[in-house]
């Protein structure tokens, strides 16, 4: 053992100088001395220890509760991470396409697709139009990592003590989010999956990236989708061209995009961007000078975007795009044929002129398509108002044509021998009872074609279709443009068929262009946003289709319409022009398709339950209309003539007419089996029908078959009977131009 252990010595119990009671000595007892000297300083030193106690225990309590509540907090992100696509496989969602619809000059015209415009990029931006969104919707946008607690907290603040209005905290990232992957449900479980998709956006993208995916995602209201849309709908150009009020604008519709739409709620849109300046000043970017500026002049948004009648136009471009390219899956640019300027002339003839005579004529639709000599659409507007129906009446309302039917009847008898100056009878004609009158119920006797097209007399038409056949006027409309099915019967002279204001003006553009094929068409070329050549436009038609003399001959008598016919009003200084009314049973249709060696016209009013109007013909507002658009859309042209010619000098030998005199002036009868049969083949041997007269109508055309009132579709034709060589006419119980009824059809044929 060492020395250490030797000298070790125990431990002893020391005697106290007292005594040897080891009890507790009264001055160390409670009320003992403290209590006689009024107390000592060792209680307060407990009291300090106590409370050091009750700090710490509160210290760790806090830390426990505070790593439990980390601990619940990952799993509870984590457990809301696992309801996501796996982050490996996330991406951000292709942007929906955009179509831009160019006029022929390249000048926008409208935009089409689910966003209402193209994306821009940050570069091509005015600087302060990023700015006021980050000064106004995330002041910390360039020093967070998609989550800003200090923002969070700040509106987490605001939303329990009451002050201001209730604030999410969201940033511009997690709003991003929102909007790339998220629905916009507001729940907890989607604000923590919008934190998590908020992060992983800041990780894969640059904040200026982040910032460019957002202004071309955000809804902006009114069916505006990104900046560039928003920018054209209340503003009427690009996001390129904004101003710095107009930045505030923009940024403020974040709060609320329906109700501060400023061409909605100008006062409050108006009142949130003085708020957006303002915090852009505070944040330094911009002047106080600048902000001063801003605030005296505020921005004025538009009021007529999507209103106006180039909706028309961009409705009918996508509806013939996919049968063009196909499907869409990238931005494209449309190249048309429209000229912007025509489009608004159009638009304005129509819409003044109903808004001034429409009422007294009781008619309240109208379209107007204008064509040039190629057939290119230079304007179409499908209605009065597209803000109030977005039917395309120019392309989808199919009506009947009444006289403006007539000159395919005219031209298929010229092109069978016949002349302007062939002459034919004028007088009441019966065709198995259906017995067709002239509107005024005056007859000429013997008249020239020209002098019976330029009248509208309908019952040279049916004769004439008669003569040629019914079959043949079909074959010749169809011929130069009409796509509708047509009725091959006695009443289809009269224009009883219904066909679109489009095709049935185009079918008079071989008149205007000397006979040659103009295939109707609005497309020219299609690019992709890149550049791209996806389509280009390539020939117009199918070359000639009516010989030159025919079309120096029916443009000789289609100018007389306008001299001495039923188009007397229309007003084309200097300029020649010829064209064709027509009114339909009960005057519910009123048309006017005129033309001149650079362009053709078509104007159609009526009502689209198909109610008859006061009285209005072909000859008055539609006339008046189509004279207001064309002197506008030959201003300042050179004045250049019709391809006439000297049709006389190539007229063909007529042939020999067909015998449809009147004996001691009484009227003509086609009725089979009568007299007239024997020396006329062109009508079928049959039995007699029977059937009793009535009143005439007061129309100009013989109505087929009687339509009911509703909205302008495409109505079928009713079937008709055939007998012989010849299709019948549906017959008539009235005689005149009110069509039978269904019961009396089905008597009458057996079926």
């Amino acid at each position: 053992m060492g020395s250490g252990w030797l000298g070790r010595r125990e431990p002893t119990l020391e005697r106290s100088s007292r005594s040897d009671d080891l009890r507790v000595d009264p001055d160390d007892r409670i009320g003992g001395r403290r209590r006689a000297s009024g107390g000592g300083r060792r209680p307060k030193q407990k009291r300090k220890t106590r409370s050091r106690s009750l700090l710490g225990h509160l210290v760790y309590w806090s830390f426990v509760l505070g790593i439990w509540g980390f601990i619940g907090l990952t799993g509870l992100f984590a457990w809301h991470a696992t309801q996501l696509p796996p982050i490996d496989q996330l991406a951000v969602p292709k942007r929906p396409p955009n179509i831009a619809i160019l006029a022929a000059d390249g000048m926008l015209l409208a935009n089409r697709g689910d966003t209402g415009g193209p994306a821009v990029s940050l570069k091509e931006l005015p600087p302060y139009l990023p700015a006021a969104f980050v000064a106004i919707e995330d002041r910390r946008f360039y020093s967070h990592m998609g989550i800003d607690p200090i923002g969070i907290a700040r509106a987490a603040t605001r939303n329990l003590t009451g002050r201001g209005n209730v604030q999410g905290g969201s940033t511009l990232t997690q709003q991003l989010a929102k909007n790339l992957f998220l629905s916009q449900e507001r729940t907890f479980s989607r604000k923590i999956q919008e934190a998590i998709l908020a992060v992983w956006l800041e990780h894969k993208f640059s904040k200026d990236q982040i910032l460019e995916l957002y202004l071309n995602r955000v809804y902006f209201g009114s069916g505006a989708y990104g900046v560039e849309a928003a920018a054209r709908k209340y503003f009427g150009h690009g996001a390129t061209r904004v101003t710095l009020q107009e930045s505030a604008i923009l940024a403020g519709l974040m709060k609320a995009p329906t109700k501060l739409a400023p061409n909605r709620n100008p006062e409050a849109a108006a009142e949130r961007a003085q708020q957006v300046i303002a915090a852009m000043a505070q944040e330094g970017l911009i002047t106080e000078a600048m902000a001063k500026l801003a605030q005296q002049k505020p921005a004025q948004a538009i009021h007529n975007g999507g209103a106006g009648s180039i909706n028309y136009v961009a409705d009918y471009v996508m509806d013939v795009l996919d049968d063009t390219v196909g499907a869409i899956d990238q931005d494209i640019v449309v190249s048309t044929t429209i000229d912007a300027a025509l489009q608004d002339a159009a638009e304005r003839a129509l819409t003044e002129e109903l808004d001034k005579q429409g009422r007294k004529f009781d008619v309240s639709q109208g379209a107007l398509v204008a064509l040039s000599t190629t057939g290119q659409v230079k304007a179409l507007v499908g209605g009065r108002s597209y803000a109030d129906s977005q039917f395309n009446r120019a392309v989808s309302a199919k009506r009947q044509p009444g006289s403006a039917f007539k000159p395919f009847v005219y031209l298929a008898a010229l092109e069978r021998g016949l002349t302007p100056d062939t002459v034919r009878e004028d007088s009441p004609v019966n065709v198995r009872g259906w017995q067709p009158e002239n509107s005024s119920r005056q007859y000429f006797g013997q008249v020239t074609l020209s002098r019976a097209l330029a009248l509208s007399l309908n019952t040279v038409a049916v004769r004439l279709g008669i003569e040629v056949g019914a079959k043949n006027v079909s074959a010749t409309a169809h011929r130069l443009g009409i796509t509708s099915d047509l009725q091959t019967n006695a009443t289809i002279a009269l224009g009883t068929s219904e066909v679109t204001p489009l095709e049935l003006t185009s079918a008079y553009v071989p008149f205007a262009n000397g006979g040659i094929h103009a295939q109707p068409h609005i497309i020219t070329r299609v690019k992709t946003a890149g550049g791209k050549l996806l389509y280009q436009r390539k020939g117009t038609g199918f070359g000639r289709i009516i010989e030159p003399q025919y079309v120096a001959m029916m443009n000789h008598m289609m100018q007389e319409t306008l001299t001495i016919g039923t188009a007397k009003k229309a007003e084309l200084k200097g300029w020649q022009a010829a064209g064709k009314t027509g009114t339909s049973q009960d005057y519910r249709d009123a048309w006017f398709v005129g033309y001149t060696s650079q362009m053709v016209a078509g104007v159609w009013l009526g009502n689209d339950d198909s109610s008859p109007t006061k009285r209005n013909s072909g000859g008055n507002l539609p006339v008046e209309i189509w004279s207001r658009f064309m002197r506008e859309a030959h201003r300042g042209i050179p004045p250049q003539g019709l391809p006439t010619g000297s049709w006389r000098d190539a007229e063909p030998p007529p042939a020999p007419p067909v015998a449809m005199a009147t004996t001691n002036g009484a009227p003509i009868d086609l009725l089979p089996g009568s007299r007239n049969n024997a020396s006329n083949p062109l009508v079928p041997v049959a039995a007699p029908v029977q059937r009793p007269p009535a009143a005439i109508g007061s129309g100009q055309a013989a109505q087929a078959s009687r339509q009911p009132a509703s909205p302008p579709q495409n109505r079928p034709a009713r079937p008709t009977r055939e007998a012989g060589n010849e299709l019948l006419p549906p017959g008539s119980i009235s005689g005149g131009n009110r069509p039978p009824e269904k019961n009396f059809l089905d008597r009458l044929f057996g079926g």
